[in-house]
């Protein structure tokens, strides 16, 4: 603090507007002076947490089935909260919690959910499914028996996933604005997406199966897409004409990783789509495309030379040869 106030830069800083007591009249309250219930009482969670008491406690596998309404958000979150506190960041191990849904879900589903609770609902979700997902695994599809191609409806809202680290989804449907913004570690498959998908995305992998709105990839840093069909006008105009994402073929590893993505993302949600495309796996992979930074690109394989070499991948010599390619 002392040689921030004692910079150059600190000499013109007046603070006295922000800093300055006003005189206000008795009445006015300045201070918290009465209490909030937010209800915490009667959240959802309260009857996952009481329903997963032996998986908390000993690590057994638990299966939930529950109906939910859309009033009921950030679903899965005060659990997740549970599990972090029992276990640890990295949770418990895949598919201890098993929680199925069947409804309308309100807003933030599964968000910030750590490793080993895995959620799947029956139904639709509104805005920030997955918001800061940390490890869980979310499944969205429609409910049983109906009669609508998912690939053609909104089955989610907007900003699905944003912020997360780690963990998947699967979602059966198309679904609104800012998929997977800021996403750094997150796998996801969704059968459309709307505008300013993968925005300031810096790691994780998202295979987009049908149609995206426009302004894709603004920002994009990190990670991978495989996006079907993909129309090159919808891509961020800025990032392709200055080079900063590029866009080719699958490669041999990305078709078979392609391919393993469709085959969980029929296995978990039933996917029309999914099914379709795995009848055909060559002509498939020819009509997806493979997008990624063009620094990112250079960051891996500046440590897959490395490792070849027997280098130590977060080394000193590894990371001049990563500033060096990047040009940082």
């Amino acid at each position: 603090v002392e040689k921030a106030i004692h910079h150059w830069k600190a000499d013109g800083l007046d603070l006295s507007p922000i800093l300055s007591i006003e005189h206000l009249s008795s009445g006015v309250a300045r201070v918290r002076n009465q209490g909030q219930d937010h209800e915490i009482n009667e959240h959802f969670d309260n009857a996952l947490i009481e329903l997963s008491q032996s998986a908390l406690k000993d690590g057994q596998k638990v299966e939930i089935d529950l109906p939910i309404r859309n009033t009921e958000r950030a679903v899965g979150t005060m659990l997740g909260h549970e599990v972090t506190m029992a276990h640890g960041e990295h949770g418990l191990p895949s598919d201890t919690i098993t929680i199925t849904l069947r409804g309308s879900a309100g807003q933030s589903l599964g968000a910030f959910m750590p490793g080993g609770i895995s959620l799947t609902l029956h139904g639709d979700a509104n805005d920030y499914v997955g918001k800061g997902l940390s490890g869980g695994s979310i499944v969205v599809r429609p409910t049983e028996g109906s009669l609508f191609p998912p690939e053609r409806n909104v089955i989610a809202g907007n900003v699905l996933g944003y912020g997360a680290t780690s963990g998947t989804m699967f979602i059966s449907g198309v679904v609104g604005e800012r998929f997977l913004v800021r996403n750094s570690g997150v796998t996801a498959v969704v059968e459309g997406v709307g505008d300013h998908a993968l925005e300031y995305m810096t790691g994780g992998l998202a295979l987009i199966l049908g149609d995206t709105g426009r302004n894709l990839g603004a920002g994009m840093s990190g990670g991978t897409a495989y996006v079907w069909k993909l129309r090159q006008e919808r891509v961020n105009k800025d990032a392709l004409t200055s080079g900063e994402l590029e866009i080719g073929p699958l490669g041999a590893a990305d078709k078979e990783i392609l391919l393993d993505l469709l085959a969980q993302h029929r296995a978990k949600t039933g996917s029309p789509k999914a099914s379709r495309l795995l009848e055909d796996p060559e002509g498939t992979s020819s009509s997806f495309v493979k997008i990624t930074p063009r620094d990112y690109k250079a960051v891996l394989r500046t440590r897959e030379q490395a490792e070849s070499e027997g280098l130590d991948p977060n080394g000193d010599v590894v990371w001049n040869r990563i500033l060096e390619a990047t040009g940082g």
